[in-house]
């Protein structure tokens, strides 16, 4: 069941079908539960899109030399989720979380996590670094600090900055750190920070093909 509406939403999709709709649809259908709606949300695009994703997508090594703008939520809930084992490798080549979360919650990890995110970002090459954190979330200034005290750390040249839009200021960069569709249609270069820095940890994300093959085996 779940392959076949995997299979409908790629038709429609990829025939210029609206994705809030073509889901919709297709979810009803089926009678998705909410996890596999969510799933497919978040993991299946059109090919042309998926082509385009490939074209932006850089390497660890092309980072050399870069200004790279980070949206500092989505790469913070994406590391937690490969950490919990709930983020998935999606069709356009970038892992995203499942937590169905929504605003991050800062927590007794995050500090860890920031530290694992700077040192990365310390052996990479940047020209300079600068993150983005939504003002709105609740405790955001604090995960400012805690950000701002790793990256002088390892001596990362960089800025931390509460916005009150993190989407907005993140179009105007050439080379982003993000998940987030919406920013990576505006700008040139993605680079998924969060999968880079999970494949340093050993943690994996998990394969949409192989959810979508188990839940069939199960069916049948």
């Amino acid at each position: 069941m779940l392959l076949d509406a995997y299979r409908d939403l790629k038709y429609l999709l990829n025939r210029g079908y609206r994705k809030k709709y073509a889901l919709e649809f297709v979810a009803n259908h089926y009678r998705l539960t909410k996890g596999e709606r969510y799933l497919l949300a978040r993991c299946v695009f059109s090919d042309e899109w998926i082509d385009e994703v490939r074209r932006k997508l850089l390497m660890p090594e092309e980072l050399r030399g870069r200004v790279l703008g980070i949206d500092g939520f989505n790469v913070l809930i994406t590391l937690e989720s490969l950490l919990e084992g709930r983020a998935i490798l999606c069709e356009d080549g970038l892992v995203r979380d499942l937590k169905y979360q929504g605003r991050y919650r800062l927590n007794e990890g995050t500090e860890r996590l920031i530290g694992d995110l700077t040192r990365a970002l310390g052996e990479l090459g940047l020209k300079k670094v600068v993150f983005f954190y939504g003002s709105a979330v609740p405790r955001s200034g604090e995960v400012k600090r805690l950000t701002e005290k790793a990256l002088l750390r390892e001596g990362v040249n960089s800025e931390v900055r509460l916005v009150k839009s993190p989407d907005f200021e993140l179009k105007a960069f050439e080379t982003v750190a993000t998940a987030d569709i919406g920013i990576i249609s505006k700008v040139p270069h993605v680079f998924d920070l969060a999968a880079h820095v999970g494949r340093l940890a050993g943690w994996e994300a998990g394969d949409l093909f192989e959810l979508l093959r188990k839940a069939y085996s199960k069916e049948y």
